[in-house]
């Protein structure tokens, strides 16, 4: 029988091997689920549901879904968390937990700003429901954020998880990493005939993608490289002003709909 996790905690690390010095590949945001699929001493193998990524975390750190639990969240809608940060309350203790820009809210009531988790219940602190924003609007909430390989939360992102959390707001659902994220949507043949939010890649010399980012408009985007920043643009590839440089050769853009 298949086990599942959900995160009850707001950033779980993902690493490549079952130990705290081994490379973080991802992190687990507050409500998602994962599958767990081995164990090792006080480790766990899981695999992330929403995009399939593999690695190890922290046994201690995994909430078990019931069955019941499993099935109701089937028949109610979930909620992604917009704002860098959200407040949340669990309702039993009034214990506050801070949790990040595109956290999972399973089951969660659209009037009310309550959800649950198994049989804990919470509710968003101060809930008011705003208006849905474009994915490139949402992208400039992360200006400065700083650049951590692996992260995927606003004190530390790397590109394609910037892209893929940016994207999950919005209700699509990306791969985790850049190269996987190129190969969908439809291709843009130039920057003149970009739509604010469209995804450009970037490769290097052996033609491997290694960096994303968001188009704001035809001259202009962001991305995480360093920190979340805007720069220059155009045919060549991505243009540092600070640097007086490009720093990144223009590889493919693409359209990504619902």
């Amino acid at each position: 029988m298949d086990l599942f996790g959900i995160s009850e905690i707001a950033v779980i690390p993902v690493r490549i091997e079952p130990s705290e010095k081994c490379e973080m590949v991802t992190q687990v945001l507050f409500g998602e689920i994962f599958k767990i699929i081995n164990e090792k001493n006080n480790w766990s193998q899981v695999e992330l549901l929403n995009d399939g990524y593999i690695g190890w975390i922290d046994s201690k750190t995994i909430t078990l879904l019931t069955d019941d639990f499993s099935k109701e969240m089937q028949k109610q809608p979930s909620e992604t968390t917009k704002n860098l940060f959200t407040e949340i309350i669990k309702s039993e203790t009034n214990e506050s937990l801070i949790i990040p820009f595109g956290s999972s809210l399973p089951c969660f009531n659209n009037k009310t700003g309550n959800f649950n988790i198994n049989t804990t219940n919470y509710k968003l602190n101060n809930y008011t429901k705003n208006e849905d924003l474009a994915a490139h609007e949402y992208a400039k909430y992360w200006i400065n954020a700083p650049y951590l390989w692996g992260g995927k939360n606003p004190f530390g992102v790397d590109c394609s998880g910037f892209v893929q959390l940016v994207y999950k707001v919005v209700g699509i659902m990306l791969p985790r990493d850049s190269a996987k994220q190129a190969a969908l949507g439809t291709t843009i043949e130039f920057l003149d005939e970009i739509l604010p939010g469209d995804l450009v890649y970037f490769d290097n010399e052996e033609g491997n993608i290694i960096h994303t980012g968001i188009l704001l408009s035809k001259n202009k985007i962001i991305h995480a490289s360093g920190k979340v920043r805007i720069d220059s643009i155009d045919h060549q590839g991505l243009y540092n002003k600070e640097l007086k440089k490009y720093t990144h050769k223009l590889r493919i853009i693409k359209r990504v709909k619902s």
